[in-house]
């Protein structure tokens, strides 16, 4: 199945109990432990051999709720002179928007936050994907709208990183044809190559 931004995404009951039970999980997760694990993350995403020779753009997101955060990477990418965007949804599709740290962001819907309307959009080469469940064959639940999937498919080539802890982890995912699997998934524990 050929998945463009305007194909609809019927969701999935099975995926939204596993995606409420792993969120369930994240959200009990201890601050600190997470302030740490989040270092730990930084330090294991900054080492994987997709830096190498990247001129980017690198896209990532700004994290809510209990997510894990990747701001510390892309201030380190940004001082490495990546460029940087972040998502943005306009009119039901995925957008990426320039972006640096410590410049402004405006609330962007579902309780993101997002780079202003007037930064340009852009393509990102990398992509550091939010996670509310996972596999190790690379295969995710998001929070059931289908962005990131659409957005992947219509991108083309790129390397997709999932971020998230390992309480995050499941058996399987169920995935179905829209589904994209990342390239990569990184947590406090471990890197998995998966792509």
């Amino acid at each position: 199945m050929t998945m463009t931004s305007d194909t609809p995404i019927t969701p999935s009951p099975r995926k939204a109990v596993l995606r409420a039970e792993a969120l369930a999980r994240r959200d009990a997760l201890d601050l600190d432990n997470r302030l740490e694990w989040d270092a730990e993350i930084e330090t294991r995403a900054l080492s994987l051999p997709v830096w190498k020779g990247s001129a980017g753009p690198v896209s990532a997101y700004w994290p809510m709720r209990s997510e894990a955060d990747p701001r510390p990477i892309l201030e380190t990418l940004h001082e490495r002179g990546l460029p940087l965007c972040l998502p943005a949804i306009v009119d039901k599709h995925m957008i990426f928007r320039r972006w640096a740290p410590y410049e402004p962001i405006v609330p962007g819907g579902f309780g993101t936050l997002v780079p202003a309307p007037a930064e340009p959009a852009v393509k990102p080469a990398i992509l550091l994907v939010p996670l509310a469940a996972f596999d190790r064959r690379g295969y995710r639940i998001g929070y059931g709208k289908g962005y990131y999937d659409r957005a992947l498919s219509a991108l083309g080539p790129t390397v997709s990183i999932g971020i998230g802890y390992a309480a995050q982890e499941i058996d399987a995912v169920p995935d179905e044809p829209h589904d994209r699997r990342l390239d990569w998934v990184v947590t406090e524990r471990e890197t998995l190559r998966c792509g």
